[in-house]
């Protein structure tokens, strides 16, 4: 090659060589652009409202597009249980999040017995299955002692401090406490939260006639119920005096009791916390909790009263007692044999005057226009309050459930998909996108959403949704806490043991002994096994149970009349009892 000719050549690379990096550049700029436009797209047409201004949303979403930008390309996958909520994530966040960021997210929705199956199967086999998962924080107690869950607490200050996000304000999620270990680290994030509460037919309470007919019966005001009792004279009320309105039967109960692992729920979703089986303190009693599992410090000593436990404890079976005589007397025929789901719907239907055990996630199937519990303007006829007690209950205890579905991580996930999946779980909890995900599915996790201007927009057609969580009433309503050591191996042997007592084949008090005593088995296997350090089980050495009934606290001795006077509140004067920052 001449010297021309090279000249040529090398001018000709030179020039081809810019060239490019003139087009790679704007190529970069036309993505950004790409990026930033589909965040505007976003936040004009489908995050509306926020509690941030859109000035402030665009911000977050520009701190996402940036933050992604080594993991764009990538496809992660993560899973979830089947409800409204993590439907809209599935099919509506998982979309915006890979416009605004590049990184494309697979939302597996499966039950929620499925989700924690997979997690216990990539624990197990140290084999990634999904990059993040939503799993109920009642597994606090499991994730915090086997070293398989990533601490957040630990994550954020450290690997992933670069990918977290600086407007997450982790002290404005109500369920923080409920995802924290006993260590003090944080090991989930809250996604979803919804109470299990107590509701009723305001419009037949409201009625002059039946309000006059229930004081002349029971001698006092219908209206919710404080205690136990009332709620039974309630149910016997619907019942057995009233028994139709406009022509159909009514009940004053309702409730499930088929065989299944649902069945299981209905009493670790504390049931017995609000019997009043355990100790007092926030969120779970200490050193006793609502399953009835004593705690020395961390380590779980054991559930029967000879260990000191209260599973077995006169409260305890006062509670199951109070369930079967309640479902065969109050409820429908049919509700025996159904299933939680199967049971859901029924009140909706029209024909139920009040329900001790209704979870806030049916809130949006209440509400809808054309039932019979909504009235012609689209508002219901109904309410949610807060549930009653038993008589073993004390001021201070935890007195209802609360799920709490959480951002939850194992440390086998490789580091980049981590990231990645990290920051498509802090999307669909920021301040840009949670309010409308709350308006849309009703289960809030934010104070700032709980209190802001479309919460109390919206409040009217929702029943006492938004009172309820803006009461000083809600925080005695939370998760399993971290007494239980391994909730998958305990949480099934509930349904097994309780189904035996609806068939009949032992008595409440056999069915809570047994039950006891295999919750013991489990423990005891645990503290030989000796994998969970320093908050392992530790069981305490049999002793009667009189000694431990004579002790304070929890478990308590049975009482001579476990049926006190009935009392009542008038709804609104609750309501204002709320507004007010009282508990009533």
């Amino acid at each position: 090659m001449n010297m021309l000719n090279a000249r040529f050549w090398r001018f000709l690379v030179l020039g081809l060589t810019a060239t490019t990096l003139v087009g790679t550049a704007t190529l970069g700029y036309a993505k950004d652009g790409q990026y930033a436009d589909a965040a505007k797209k976003w936040v004009d047409s489908e995050f509306q409202p926020s509690t941030l201004t859109k000035e402030e949303q665009m911000k977050e979403m520009a701190w996402f597009t940036e933050a992604a930008k080594p993991f764009r390309g990538m496809e992660i996958k993560v899973v979830s249980e089947t409800i409204t909520t993590h439907e809209y994530e599935s099919k509506t966040l998982a979309k915006a999040f890979e416009e605004i960021t590049g990184i494309k997210v697979t939302h597996d929705l499966i039950q929620e017995g499925d989700v924690i199956e997979k997690i216990q199967t990539q624990m197990q086999s140290g084999k990634n299955i999904y990059d993040g998962y939503i799993n109920d924080s009642d597994l606090i107690g499991t994730h915090m002692r086997y070293g398989y869950v990533l601490p957040l607490s630990d994550f954020m200050d450290g690997k992933g401090k670069d990918v977290t996000l600086p407007t997450l304000d982790i002290n404005d999620f109500i369920g923080k406490s409920f995802t924290t270990g006993s260590d003090g680290k944080l090991y989930q994030l809250p996604d979803q939260q919804f109470a299990n509460l107590y509701w009723f037919r305001y419009d037949w309470f409201q009625n002059p006639e039946l309000q006059k007919k229930f004081k002349e019966i029971y001698g006092y005001d219908l209206g919710v119920p404080v205690n136990w009792s009332a709620y039974e004279d309630i149910a016997d009320f619907f019942t057995n005096k009233v028994k139709e309105i406009d022509g159909k039967p009514v009940y004053g109960h309702m409730d499930y009791g088929k065989k299944s692992p649902d069945l299981g729920w209905r009493f670790t979703d504390a049931w017995l916390s609000m019997a009043g089986t355990g100790d007092k303190g926030l969120p779970n009693g200490k050193p006793v909790d609502e399953w009835g599992i004593r705690v020395d410090g961390c380590r779980p000593v054991g559930a029967s009263m000879s260990r000191g436990g209260a599973t077995n404890a006169p409260a305890s079976v006062y509670a199951l007692s109070k369930y079967m005589e309640w479902l065969e007397k109050y409820a429908p025929k049919e509700a025996l044999g159904m299933t939680f789901y199967e049971s859901g719907p029924v009140p909706a239907q029209g024909n139920i005057a009040q329900q001790i055990f209704w979870y806030t996630a049916f809130t949006a199937d209440m509400t809808k226009p054309g039932t019979p519990v909504v009235d012609e303007k689209g508002l219901p006829k109904w309410r949610m309050a807060p549930s009653p007690h038993g008589p073993y209950w004390e001021e201070g205890m935890k007195l209802g459930y609360q799920d709490c579905g959480s951002w939850t991580f194992l440390k086998s996930t490789p580091i980049d998909r981590l990231k990645a999946a990290w920051l498509y779980a802090q999307f669909c909890v920021a301040k840009t996108t949670s309010l409308k995900k709350t308006l849309v599915s009703l289960t809030p996790i934010r104070e700032s959403d709980i209190n802001s201007q479309a919460m109390t927009d919206i409040a009217p057609k929702l029943g006492g949704l938004v009172e309820f969580y803006r009461s000083p009433a809600r925080v005695a309503w939370t998760p399993t806490g971290t007494n239980v050591p391994d909730y998958p191996k305990l949480a099934q042997l509930w349904w097994q043991n309780i189904g035996e007592t609806l068939s009949g084949e032992v008595t409440p008090q056999k069915a809570m002994d047994n039950l006891a005593a295999a919750m013991d088995k489990v423990l005891a296997r645990l503290e030989r096994a000796n994998v969970l350090g320093e908050c392992g089980p530790k069981l305490n050495p049999e002793k009667d149970p009189e000694y431990w009934l004579k002790q304070p606290g929890s478990p308590k001795p049975k009482l001579a009349n476990e049926k006190p006077q009935g009392e009542t509140v008038a709804y609104d004067k609750l309501l204002q009892a709320w507004k007010e920052g009282r508990v009533r």
